[in-house]
């Protein structure tokens, strides 16, 4: 069978077995098994087991869990409350100043976090109410907060591109620092959209009603000390030379362990035993899919699928700009169905040979397919902080959070828009920091 008519059926009976409700991991080695026995006989199922462990016989993985437990520890105290607060307390005067900190507080416990649902859950418990008591719409109350949660993806750290790099083989540092000026960029766009609806809605002096003494403003300040001494750790852990990404994310899993037994009292044997157990059920998760996924690989290549899919699209006589808005289209009908680890598993050994004889660089694309896989976790139907936010406020309608994302959803359109314009606000950090990459 001709290797580009065989991938067209791996790709549809793998869509359907996703869809038939079995996990992304055991689905992509169903598949993968069914067409090694098919096309290559029983004797490749032998092969099957050493590919699986040894996908996860690298250092690297290490991160995962532990920025995992990093992100759980903070999400199980009242840090996301406090910054929250915090934030509120200096920006309440400002017309929209409320939906500004809401962003505010998800963008940096992001930076803590790496988790999208945990940044919506974390802040969203509180910021959604009160936005909705000083009379925000429900929409753009809940919507913000969706959105504001997505930046847990790309603002490091970020088990998103701990994945892709190992996937690619792409330098994990340079992946985070590509991603802060665009997590800066996405936070900078959402928050003049919240200030501009605020004002196209003419009820600024309502939305801003909220008061608090200078006293007030500079009690609150103590408690956000921890989460910049968290930042400001990890990124001199891991980019002053004292640690690799992986001993990078222990140093930070450990910060994050004392803060929350020492200042928000997470003494109880029990409640470190939830956070430690959840961690683990999550990065065993992640870890099944990643060797699954490796699997899925072998399988493609072994077939001949992943060659001839690289040579056809290079033969094909089209802008490379052309053949990059073909591949996001891929990249969002994608993330619409699959959770961004899977996706990125699945897609990225395919697509980096295309897009590098493309001329493009492969950590510019990583920020570009994450934010493309962000639009993925605000829309349906699998939308998965659409889902978070709607267990936090019931009341809200599915369809009233979703149509209260949607102008973020257009942030996000825009800031790929200006990535492709202005490739450099991905490269320029990295290439600063780490030096221009051979």
């Amino acid at each position: 069978m001709d290797p580009l008519v065989l991938g067209a059926l791996v790709a549809l009976v793998t869509i359907c077995v996703l869809f038939s409700g079995v996990s992304v991991a055991l689905g992509l080695l169903i598949v993968s098994a069914g067409f090694l026995i098919v096309f290559d006989g029983m004797r490749s199922l032998e092969l099957m087991p050493e590919i699986l462990f040894g996908k996860l016989d690298n250092f690297a993985l290490l991160s995962i869990p532990m920025f995992i437990i990093m992100g759980a520890s903070i999400a199980s105290t009242r840090a996301g409350a406090d910054l929250y607060e915090a934030l509120e307390r200096w920006l309440t005067r400002v017309p929209g100043g409320l939906v500004v900190s809401n962003l505010g507080a998800c963008a940096l416990f992001a930076a803590m976090s790496g988790s999208s649902p945990a940044t919506c859950a974390a802040i969203g418990k509180m910021g959604i109410p009160e936005m909705r008591k000083r009379g925000y719409p429900d929409g753009v109350a809940a919507g913000s907060i969706a959105a504001g949660g997505t930046l847990g993806i790309l603002i490091p750290p970020s088990v998103t591109m701990i994945v892709y790099g190992i996937a690619t083989e792409t330098s994990i540092g340079r992946l985070f620092l590509a991603g802060v000026i665009p997590g800066l960029l996405l936070v900078g766009l959402f928050m003049a959209w919240s200030l501009y609806s605020t004002w196209k809605s003419g009820n600024a002096a309502q939305l801003g009603s909220g008061s608090y003494t200078w006293a007030e403003r500079f009690e609150i300040l103590p408690r956000v000390l921890p989460f910049l001494l968290i930042i400001i750790g990890v990124l001199y852990a891991m980019y002053g030379g004292v640690a690799t990404p992986s001993e990078t994310a222990a140093v930070g899993a450990l910060m994050c362990l004392v803060i929350a037994m020492v200042i928000y009292k997470l003494w109880n044997p029990r409640d470190l035993w939830v956070v430690l157990r959840d961690s683990t059920k999550e990065s065993v998760m992640i870890l099944f899919i990643i060797a699954a996924a490796g699997v899925f690989s072998y399988m493609l290549s072994s077939l001949f699928i992943t060659q001839s899919i690289a040579e056809w699209i290079g033969t094909l006589d089209v802008n490379r700009w052309v053949l990059m808005g073909a591949i996001n289209l891929f990249l969002l009908v994608a993330g619409f169905f699959l959770p961004p680890v899977a996706v990125i598993l699945m897609a990225a050994p395919i697509l980096l040979p295309i897009i590098t004889t493309a001329g493009f660089d492969p950590i510019w694309f990583a920020v570009v397919l994450t934010i493309n896989m962000e639009i993925g976790l605000i829309s349906p139907p699998v939308g998965l902080n659409l889902y978070v936010i709607n267990g936090i406020a019931p009341d809200i309608s599915l369809k009233t959070i979703l149509v209260g994302s949607l102008p973020f959803v257009a942030c996000m359109f825009i800031a790929i828009i200006l990535l492709c314009l202005f490739p450099g606000l991905a490269t320029w950090l990295p290439n600063v920091v780490m030096g221009t990459a051979i």
